[in-house]
């Protein structure tokens, strides 16, 4: 099967290590992919939101099934483009997309559905958290306990386009739970949390994520399942009634209240840098499983997860969230690999021969291990390796479940 990747982060390099190690798997394509993708497959520099482009590469190359990653293309439609084209997708189209492209939506999907949620607040009071309704790269969410922080919150969240949603302020856990979905049912990956804040004892701002660990022992097979009853069934139900059936992978970002789980938010996507610890907890056929959802059949699937844990921790650029880096040259990146550590690429580039930053998110590392202590210590020691100018990494990643 030759398949077409759509995006360029660390999620998308990921995808790419574990889509490789599928026997179906006849040719890697990426587009526009990044250097570390470029290790596993062809790369072409078609944009990730050109329709147009990724309509005409598909075509050129005979693609079976094309996999996109992040959640813009598919907000905007980029799988109704390619389907109505006859070529095989596994990502939702613009109107299931929705249920991350419009939190308005969401909740109405929800409310419809039946499924538990965060209330919406109609006056602006703390506590409470502040949404913009649209995507935001992660980055659209303050959580406002004093009066200061909601004026800065309010503050931060205007010069994004969209509407702004306030919301209750829950208490708990917080989980990511990826459901692969075929239109109908769904089949669960391991539970992950992520670390959003750029630094230690979650301080600071909220960014696209800072690193990741999976499982969430908290959340056994039971438990799983029982969530997805709750959760993405009746949610995929709703869409197949409105006609908006959702392909491709629904995240649940939920919060473990004393009350019961209760949905955060919706998105359309694997998430980053969930990712990078789930999918080596994988033992199935990624592609295998990808390619039955596209077509629309899971087949009643249980997605079997090997033991141990995945910790991932995120290398990124000194002023990230607020700026990026480029240009500065990475060292170390072959000697964290040589640890057995999993290194993803998530904002790189190459100038000649040389690795170099180029994005907020650089690089992402992965250690793997029988318990979420010994992944951890794989993670931290392989970052150890690397550097650059003004790297920075949160040092508390998975602390708080070893």
């Amino acid at each position: 099967m030759k398949v077409l990747l759509v995006g360029s982060g660390g999620r998308e390099h990921a995808l790419a290590w574990k889509l490789a190690q599928s026997p179906g798997l006849s040719a890697l394509h990426a587009a526009p992919g990044n250097p570390g993708i470029a290790a596993l497959g062809d790369c072409h520099p078609v944009r990730a939101d050109d329709a147009e482009g990724l309509l005409a590469l598909s075509g050129s190359l005979d693609i079976d099934l094309v996999v996109v990653g992040p959640e813009a293309p598919l907000v905007a439609g980029i799988a109704d483009a390619l389907r109505h084209a006859g070529i095989a997708v596994f990502g939702p189209g613009h109107a299931a997309a929705a249920i991350e492209g419009s939190k308005t939506f969401a909740k109405d999907v929800m409310r419809v559905a039946g499924v538990p949620t965060a209330s919406t607040m109609a006056i602006a009071r703390p506590p409470c958290v502040v949404k913009v309704d649209g995507l935001a790269a992660g980055k659209g969410v303050v959580v406002c306990r004093t009066r200061a922080e909601l004026d800065a919150g309010l503050a931060s969240l205007a010069s994004l386009p969209g509407p702004i949603v306030i919301e209750e302020l829950l208490e708990g856990p917080e989980v990511s739970l990826f459901a692969i979905c075929d239109g109908r049912d769904a089949a669960a990956l391991a539970p992950a949390r992520d670390y959003k804040r750029v630094s230690d004892a979650d301080e600071g701002p909220n960014t696209g994520g800072m690193g990741a660990v999976a499982p969430v022992s908290a959340l056994g097979d039971a438990e799983v399942e029982t969530l997805l009853d709750i959760v993405h069934r009746p949610v995929l139900a709703e869409l197949a009634r409105r006609g908006a059936p959702f392909v491709g992978l629904l995240y649940a970002g939920l919060m473990l209240t004393e009350d019961g789980p209760r949905v955060l938010e919706f998105n359309c996507r694997f998430g980053d840098p969930e990712t990078q610890s789930v999918l080596p907890l994988v033992e199935d056929d990624l592609l295998e499983l990808l390619a039955a959802a596209a077509a629309g059949d899971l087949g009643n699937r249980w997605i079997r997860r090997g033991p141990g844990s995945a910790v991932t921790v995120v290398l990124a650029a000194a002023d990230y969230p607020a700026d990026t880096d480029r240009g500065s040259p990475i060292e170390g990146v072959e000697a964290a690999a040589a640890t057995g550590a999993l290194v993803f690429h998530a904002g790189t580039a190459l100038h000649g021969r040389t690795l170099v930053t180029n994005g907020g998110r650089i690089l992402d590392v992965t250690g793997v291990g029988a318990d979420a202590a010994t992944a951890r210590a794989a993670a931290y020691a392989a970052a150890a390796e690397i550097d650059w100018p003004g790297m920075r990494y949160r040092g508390d990643i998975a602390l708080d479940v070893v």
